[in-house]
């Protein structure tokens, strides 16, 4: 048996000191350590000829800076250039137990499996030798601009949104920079790829597309060692989670353990919309079973085959496992809350919003883009939002929760009351407008938007009685807003303000054409998914998209590089007053009301400096002190996808 001792081991490594990563040059030090398991002498490795860390060297290790690149060990102490798994297979019988052990160092073979370190063929001449990887790569060397250049030709070829979608994905796992590059300089493009629409199909069908996990799965068959299971997680330093029970994906209902496409694809646009460190990103699926039926017969379902668990048994998991992040991961551990149901989406809300750095995005991320695109329009109308008067199609997570921040923005304008500002603010549900004689039926959520009036059961004579200004939609049910609705819209207002948001498109309540047409060109419309430029006799409208993405990445970033512990709902307009501010007039010139996506990451720095500003004047932030120039701050805390040199 060998046994390396922590001077041993680093040298052996190439590094001097505890684990150093970088050289003077500047250039990184592609120094890495795995160990799958220890024996229970606290040592990696248990059987004669293997190679033995001590403890002390791997606690060491362990404490000293992530390490940049991670390559496969080397099977003996004097030549590291060889890929080799010590395996003691060989020497176990099937009676007798093995211990599965590692220990890597970065180069060969294994590193261009490495998706965080591969860079495939920008690998330099001089890094090919001092990697080992020479005869494993072609000859020619290969600039990240023209990788990007040929992934973008590579998924254009495709005609099928899912196809794109799976190169995508495929391309996240084996090329982490190159991925994040690709979908930052080409993000109107790729962004409905790797989110809305395409990722709603893809939940659909994950089962069926599934390779290998990207995230963590949490089941009820792990309930009482949910930290334990975190700990199985590889990255430690965690500072935004995204999860997901399944039970209410998109507009689509309950997908189960495949809603994991939701936190996947949510958390590669805090990477790469709003800078967050891919490493810093755990995806996460709790999986309590699904009503879906079509799901429980699906032999390809890869989640509980069992109805959703409810009461007792659901509170007690989801409490387990907030209980276990916080204790994992900190207290500024930022949790989003994403396609939950109504009937837990706001209990836990309510629930951990005083105890954890929590925020749904249905109901608060949603809000906050749709107030800014309100904010935006007013340069269309005139007037103030306390001059409006808004009537939803939905009064669920995200139309309520809409409603709620505009009650409150017209609040903190006008410094009336809550009760007097959403008397202008009417909800219809699938019973028809809500109204105070159902009060006694309606869910806790729904009844602060119960006003006095007759009943209506149809939303077209909501509208001819409402008279809105502001038309919105957040139903999930598409082609809901007919003509009859638009034209009436159009005969009461001269500029009548459309928001049809449902997801994925085919939800949405009208199309662009359909608005822009049926008023006559003189609709101004947003959308929850993308919908193409439309021409309409001879001019031709741009839609804006009111997508999510506008927000959380920014609003993320801005909690995390603060420090701060809870989540505000001044915070929320904050962000929403940034984003309406990124407007420029070349931008209304075309009848937008949200900036394009091309300027996203400079977008999401400014709201990350308006909600982290926000933080410090509360008190809620904890990292001191406070930046002088948060944008520029903001700017240097976001993640590069430019590959690094190799040392």
């Amino acid at each position: 048996m060998i046994s390396l001792n922590r001077t041993t081991f680093l040298t052996q490594m190439g590094v001097s000191g505890a684990c150093s990563t970088s050289s003077g040059t500047g250039r990184r030090h592609p120094v890495s350590l795995k160990v799958v398991s220890m024996d229970s002498n606290g040592r990696a490795g248990d059987r004669s000829g293997s190679v033995v860390v001590e403890n002390s060297t791997m606690n060491e290790i362990a404490k000293a800076p992530s390490p940049v690149v991670e390559v496969e060990p080397k099977s003996t102490a004097s030549s590291w250039a060889q890929d080799a798994y010590v395996d003691d297979s060989a020497a176990a019988t099937e009676e007798q137990i093995m211990t599965p052990w590692s220990v890597s160092v970065a180069s060969g073979y294994n590193l261009l499996r490495d998706p965080r370190h591969n860079k495939g063929l920008a690998f330099t001449e001089k890094e090919r030798d001092a990697h080992y990887l020479r005869g494993l790569l072609p000859p020619a060397v290969v600039a990240q601009n023209i990788q990007v250049k040929k992934m973008l030709h590579n998924i254009r070829q495709y005609q099928v949104p899912l196809q794109k979608y799976m190169a995508m994905m495929d391309l996240q796992e084996r090329n982490e920079k190159l991925f994040y590059n690709l979908l930052i300089n080409h993000v109107e493009e790729l962004l409905p790829v790797v989110y809305t629409p395409t990722v709603g199909e893809a939940c659909q069908k994950y089962g069926s597309i599934f390779r290998q996990p990207q995230g963590l799965y949490i089941s009820l068959k792990e309930k009482g060692r949910i930290l334990e299971v975190l700990r199985n997680w590889p990255e430690k330093n965690i500072q935004v989670i995204v999860v997901t029970d399944g039970e209410r994906i998109l507009g689509l209902g309950d997908l189960g353990c495949q809603g994991m496409g939701i936190p996947v694809g949510k958390l590669s646009l805090y990477t790469a919309l709003g800078g967050v460190f891919p490493s810093a990103c755990l995806p996460v699926t709790i999986d309590v079973g699904t009503n879906n039926e079509e799901l429980l017969n699906d032999e390809f379902y890869i989640g509980l085959r069992q109805k959703r668990a409810t009461g007792q048994e659901y509170a007690e998991l989801i409490d387990e496992f907030m209980t276990a992040v916080k204790q994992c991961y900190g207290e500024k551990l930022l949790i989003q809350f994403e396609d939950f149901a109504n009937h837990n989406a706001f209990d836990l809300l309510a629930k951990y919003g005083a105890t954890h750095l929590v925020f749904n995005d249905d109901i608060q991320g949603t809000a906050s883009v749709v107030l800014a695109g309100l904010i935006a329009a007013l340069k269309f109308v005139g007037g103030s939002l306390a001059d409006h008067r808004f009537l939803f199609l939905g009064a669920g997570e995200a139309g309520t929760g809409i409603a709620e921040l505009i009650a409150l923005e017209i609040s903190k304008q006008t410094n009336a009351p809550m009760e007097e500002t959403r008397k202008n603010i009417w909800l219809v549900d699938s019973k028809g407008l809500i109204v105070s004689s159902r009060k006694d039926t309606l869910q806790h959520f729904k009844k602060p938007w119960a006003h006095e009036h007759k009943p209506i059961s149809k939303l077209i004579d909501a509208v001819k009685e409402i008279k809105p200004t502001v038309l919105i939609g957040t139903s999930g049910v598409g082609r809901t807003f007919t003509k009859e609705v638009v034209e009436t819209m159009a005969s009461i207002n001269e500029k009548p303000i459309i928001l049809s948001l449902s997801n994925p498109t085919s939800q949405s309540e009208c199309t662009a054409e359909e608005a822009y047409k049926w008023s006559q060109g003189r609709a101004i419309f947003a959308s929850g998914s993308p919908f193409d430029p439309v021409n309409y006799k001879g001019k031709t409208f741009v839609p804006g998209q009111a997508n999510n993405a506008y927000i959380f990445p920014g609003l993320g970033l801005g909690l995390i590089m603060s420090g701060t512990i809870r989540v505000h709902d001044d915070m929320l307009l904050a962000a929403s007053e940034a984003l309406a501010s990124q407007v420029t007039q070349d931008d209304y010139n075309k009848g937008l009301i949200y900036p394009p996506f091309t300027n996203i990451r400079k977008i999401s720095a400014h709201i990350a400096a308006s909600v982290a500003a926000k933080a410090y004047e509360l008190g809620l932030a904890t990292r001191h002190p406070q930046p002088k120039d948060l944008v520029k701050y903001a700017e240097s805390c976001m993640y590069s996808p430019s590959y690094q040199n190799y040392r």
